[in-house]
């Protein structure tokens, strides 16, 4: 007879599901810009907003939105200068942003903070309030970027012609980043800081063997990310494996298959 799942699991399975839809357009749009460590800066940005939450009582996860976009106005300030290579600017606010914010978790000294939650996250820890942020900040999230999608989808494919179209890259970007922000602040409690990323653009990397075009790669990731984490719940239950990490590991592999059966159609 089938027994209905507990509300810890229910919870856990709604969030990972509703997360894994509104993460694959942005995946997709991270793997084309070649913005993965973009994205982890933002992710490890997001400790910081742990940390201000503590200190000033507010929702964490507002104060990790607030604390991913100001590192976003900064990843934007170091792109214009000319003094470093670009991905050295970025290993020095990856390396500062994640030190910086382990400190400050560790200042906080507030009560039940638990720094490996951050940094790996509990699938299995969601609330009812989380899930209102992965389904109404998703609904959000989800139409702004339908509604930028073609604009972003040229300018990640090629900005010169979409520059030349009279499309201006600056308003399409900032809006990205503000909504990777959101995403990032939203699944940081479900996979946790150093797998959020890869939340994001596994399914992404995974379904570009599978798709002729943006949309349909789109909707690609959307499919693996959520084949992907009802696999990965079961195995963590089965097993007693913690919960994220296995819904990355079954998007890995799934990411590896899909890569090298693409690979010997084109050999």
């Amino acid at each position: 007879m089938f027994e209905w799942p507990e509300p810890f699991v229910m919870r856990a399975f709604l969030a990972a599901v509703g997360l894994a839809v509104v993460a694959a357009p942005l995946g997709c749009i991270v793997v084309w810009r070649r913005m993965s460590y973009v994205g982890e800066t933002l992710a490890q940005a997001g400790l910081l907003g742990v940390a201000l939450g503590l200190a000033a009582q507010i929702d964490l996860t507002l104060a990790v939105i607030v604390a991913a976009v100001a590192a976003a106005a900064v990843l934007t300030l170091l792109g214009r200068q000319r003094v470093v290579p670009l991905d050295a600017a970025l290993g020095l606010t990856h390396h500062g942003t994640l030190a910086l914010g382990i400190v400050a978790i560790a200042l906080a000294k507030s009560p039940g903070v638990d720094l490996m939650s951050y940094l790996f996250g509990d699938v299995f820890a969601v609330s009812r309030g989380d899930l209102v942020w992965v389904y109404a900040g998703g609904a959000v999230v989800l139409a702004a970027v339908f509604w930028l999608w073609k604009s972003l989808v040229r300018l990640a494919l090629h900005e010169d012609l979409a520059t030349a179209e009279g499309i201006d890259p600056r308003l399409p970007r900032a809006a990205f980043d503000f909504l990777l922000a959101i995403v990032i602040a939203v699944a940081m409690k479900i996979v946790g800081v150093l797998l959020v990323m890869a939340f994001l653009v596994v399914p992404a990397v995974a379904a570009r063997p599978l798709a002729s075009t943006p949309g349909r790669m789109a909707i690609f990731a959307a499919i693996i990310g959520v084949i992907s984490t009802v696999l990965g719940l079961w195995l963590s239950l089965s097993s007693d494996l913690p919960g994220g990490p296995s819904i990355v590991i079954v998007m890995s592999a799934v990411a590896a298959i899909s890569l090298l059966a693409g690979s010997r159609r084109q050999g």
